[in-house]
């Protein structure tokens, strides 16, 4: 009797990762003009529209790059928990509790001429993200709670504060009743950085989270022991290294980085805390982070990638009359094939015949 069975390849190439990031952007290619085929638009139209005609306009440029920050920052914190094999799945919910942090501030110190208010949102959203994921650390450490489910229903939670607050405590009082706070004063939002666009200086800070990422990856030896203490808590517990300290730094700088995605929506192209903070952003982080292969340079290309399809979808939508619905069609495309890729390239078949009886 035979099976097949999958087994690790024996040599990997250096240049496997970027074998395997070739072949699921051609895969996605491929599914796209599938699915365009299915809508009845021509292919060559509509890969077109999604992923040349954001490129062709200095407006396109600058919503990629206004997609691209919250991407890069979030994927990039992630990746530092999933390397420890600490899954958060709440970085929506940690993103608003950043932006309603940061629109406290914005909406109590309205009026005033500092300009200290944009850092000190910058830290408040920081530190809310931080506080919520603590949340789920603190469960996860005491009591052994999934954090998988633990941080995706603390979203929900986060999602019912934030109606609360917009049609409550934070609503705009002269907003004619819609469900959003105050326009934020000049003071409190980030500056543009692509004249003519919405793309603004928010996107420094996930560029300048990037470069502490590729440090603290390469060469930091704190990077060791927190994948170790999620790989293997035995083997950290003789090595003297904590696996607690794993799952709270992880989740730490995982909520962190999400919050600070928050005040860059709030502060940057919102410019107020309104129901609607983010398309799925938190969710979108985690295909970013893996299709980048937990690395923080492949992380950074991801997101453009994956902010060009979230441009791309909307002018696929107005160019070729495709639903929005092909923008997370795409997304799934994309990470399916990165994932079918990335196995096929690490994993061989292998014929194993069994003994009969």
């Amino acid at each position: 009797m035979a099976r097949l069975v999958l087994v690790p390849r024996e040599t990997a190439t250096l240049l496997a990762p970027l074998q395997v990031a070739v072949l699921a952007l051609v895969m996605t290619l491929l599914g796209g003009a599938v699915l365009f085929v299915i809508y009845g638009v021509s292919p060559l139209d509509g890969l077109h529209a999604v992923f040349v005609e954001p490129l062709l306009t200095r407006y396109g440029i600058g919503e990629v790059l206004l997609k691209m920050a919250p991407l890069l920052l979030i994927a990039q914190g992630l990746a530092i928990g999933f390397r420890a094999q600490v899954w958060n799945i709440g970085a929506e919910g940690q993103l608003i509790l950043g932006a309603i942090a940061a629109s406290v501030l914005a909406i109590r110190f309205d009026g005033t001429d500092s300009q200290l208010l944009l850092p000190a949102m910058v830290v408040a959203g920081m530190l809310a993200g931080m506080a919520w994921a603590a949340i789920a650390a603190w469960l996860r450490t005491q009591f052994n709670a999934n954090e998988i489910l633990v941080t995706f229903m603390l979203t929900s939670v986060a999602l019912q504060l934030l109606y609360f607050l917009v049609t409550g405590p934070l609503k705009d009082p002269m907003g004619f009743n819609f469900p959003q706070s105050i326009s934020f004063a000049p003071n409190a939002v980030f500056p543009i950085i692509l004249e003519g666009t919405r793309a603004n200086a928010s996107l420094y800070i996930g560029l300048a989270v990037t470069l502490v990422a590729v440090v603290f990856v390469r060469y930091s030896f704190a990077s060791y022991k927190l994948s170790v203490g999620g790989l293997a808590p035995g083997a950290s517990f003789y090595a003297g290294f904590s696996s607690k300290r794993a799952i709270w730094v992880a989740l730490l700088v995982s909520g962190g980085a999400a919050g600070l995605a928050g005040v860059g929506e709030v502060a940057g192209p919102l410019g107020q805390l309104q129901r609607n903070i983010s398309p799925g952003y938190g969710y979108a982080g985690i295909i970013v982070a893996v299709l980048g292969g937990l690395n923080p340079i492949g992380i950074l290309f991801a997101s453009a990638i994956m902010a060009l399809v979230y441009v791309g979808g909307d002018f696929a939508l107005l160019s070729v009359g495709v639903p929005d619905a092909v923008t997370g069609i795409l997304q799934g495309i994309l990470l399916i094939s990165y994932l079918a890729c990335s196995l096929l390239l690490t994993m061989r078949l292998r014929l194993v015949r069994e003994a009969p009886g």
